[in-house]
């Protein structure tokens, strides 16, 4: 049931779209399109006349409805294949020109988390944001010893904001569960609850530096990638002090060519960084719209990525790793048969789904997209077909996928922009075929067996008092009745776990005393 706030809110939501004259973009949706004489009934229509183009009245009514709303317009900057330019333009100011608050109100909120003055801490404070978001906004300083660097403020009352919206969201979620026939299929409470999680941790600046520890971590003296310093001293959870950094910013694509950057490598080393945060360290960038990229001049041949804004970031379980990195592999092999057997494996479709009729379906869509650049590929046209596919076999939406999804289509859009000749396919299948020979082959054996050493280790001890036990019922008779009980049903699992690790460890020194026996020649 709607509470008083969540009505008001959803007035003032249909205020602002009428304000801006937005019921028209919902006319010229094609299901709505024979009703778009209405448009002629509606009284506020009679003397109402456009002021600014409709793109422009996209993203000030997005501003104007707030943080969700924003993020949204983000997510769709990227797909300039979806949208017409006009639209695609405006939506990009969104990256990283949101209104600001003002200047005043960032040094009280940096001083009330500080507990003290602002000069303490800083020797040169610019009131003027350097670039402001949905969520916070960011200000150039400098500290006392000279090191110039971004303070990141979040927005003050922004977490009532968001809660309120989400509020909303659930509501229209539960609706949808409810009501409509693809409710059960698509999870949409489950995509809301996530999207809650993520947004929520947002708010929170130090989860955010953290993140940007880790990553930074991850890219230590790598060339695809650099994170800036955070300056622990200095961050609070609502204020978050980070090396200043210099770079182009992806989305100034003028810049790029005037400093003679490389294209395809830039592109290529996207998606590369892609699928290195995916699969190699499972902690990657979630938010990577261009207002958050930028690209480091130093050596234009050997273009370096710099990131920021780390709130957002993603991780997924092994098992779902492992499914999504096999699924990719075999798509980029053309296995359409692999692709429809994991699919029913991972239970992403129900189990009694016949292979076959999957496969056919898979390569029907598929197929034609292969070994052509991005600027032949219809996205929107590929998407739809999935979409029917999915319905059609009953495929149920992931929900701890859709970061994933969202994170993937933003890159796709990137490189659309950098290098529309860009083959993505042919530029992933080479680290995807890397990183199956690293799972499956022997050094995954040595790994996993590394992984295993402290537990196996550990375990050895009991091994002999587990197998006396043993003996002793069984000479006392009472193997036949103790063996049905729970205890002793655990004691068993554990002593063939046991013995399996015991296995395990004699096979893996003997392949260890053989290989150093073979590198000591």
């Amino acid at each position: 049931m709607l509470g008083p706030g969540q009505i008001l809110r959803m007035l003032h939501i249909n205020i602002v779209l009428l304000r801006y004259g937005l019921d028209e973009l919902v006319f010229s949706i094609r299901v709505f399109r024979p009703f778009r004489f209405l448009l002629w009934l509606l009284p506020w229509r009679w003397f109402w006349h456009a002021e600014a183009a409709r793109g422009v009245r996209v993203r000030k009514a997005l501003e104007d409805l707030g943080p969700i709303f924003i993020k949204f317009g983000q997510m769709l900057s990227t797909r300039r294949d979806l949208l017409p330019d006009d639209i695609a333009d405006e939506l990009a100011k969104l990256q990283d020109r949101v209104p600001p608050f003002p200047g005043e109100t960032a040094r009280a909120v940096i001083e009330k988390a500080y507990g003290l003055p602002l000069s303490t801490y800083f020797a040169s404070f610019n009131e003027t944001p350097l670039a402001s978001a949905s969520i916070a906004q960011v200000h150039v300083a400098a500290l006392h010893d000279g090191a110039d660097v971004v303070v990141k403020v979040l927005r003050p009352g922004i977490e009532r904001t968001i809660r309120r919206d989400l509020s909303l969201l659930y509501w229209f979620a539960g609706l949808a569960e409810h009501y409509w026939s693809e409710g059960r299929r698509l999870h949409p409470c489950a995509i809301v609850a996530e999207y809650d999680k993520t947004i929520i941790d947002e708010l929170d600046l130090m989860r955010e530096a953290a993140n940007a520890n880790q990553l930074r971590r991850n890219f230590e003296d790598s060339p695809l990638l650099y994170v800036p310093q955070v300056y622990w001293p200095y961050t609070r959870r609502e204020v978050m002090v980070m090396e200043l950094i210099r770079g182009i910013p992806i989305s100034d694509l003028v810049q790029l060519r005037a400093h003679k950057v490389d294209f395809k490598k830039l592109s290529a080393r996207g998606v590369e960084i892609f699928f290195t945060q995916v699969f190699r360290h499972n902690f990657f960038h979630a938010d990577m719209h261009p207002g958050n990229i930028f690209v480091s001049f130093d050596n234009p041949q050997e273009p370096q990525y710099m990131a920021v804004d780390f709130g957002i970031v993603g991780t997924l379980s092994p098992s779902d790793q492992h499914y999504l990195a096999a699924n990719f592999w075999a798509f980029f092999h053309r296995d359409y048969r692999r692709v429809a057997e994991l699919h029913i494996e991972s239970g992403w479709v129900p189990g009694g789904t016949r292979v076959n009729e999957f496969e056919s379906a898979i390569r029907t869509v598929c197929e034609p997209i292969f070994q052509r650049p991005l600027n032949e590929i219809s996205f929107g046209h590929l998407l739809l077909r999935l979409f029917q596919t999915a319905r059609r076999f009953n495929m149920e939406v992931q929900p701890q996928l859709v970061l994933l999804q969202k994170t993937l289509l933003s890159i796709e859009g990137l490189g659309r922009q950098l290098d529309p000749q860009l083959d993505l396919w042919q530029t992933a299948k080479p680290f995807l075929d890397r990183w199956m020979s690293e799972q499956i082959g022997a050094r995954a054996l040595f790994e996993g067996f590394k992984r295993a050493l402290p537990s196996i280790i550990e375990k050895l001890p009991e091994l002999p008092d587990l197998l006396y036990s043993v003996v002793q019922q069984a000479e006392r008779g009472e193997m036949a009745i103790e063996w049905r009980s729970q205890q002793l049903k655990e004691i068993r699992d554990e002593i063939h776990l046991a013995y399996r690790r015991t296995v395990v460890a004699i096979v893996s020194v003997a392949l260890l005393v053989v290989l150093s026996m073979y590198l000591a020649q």
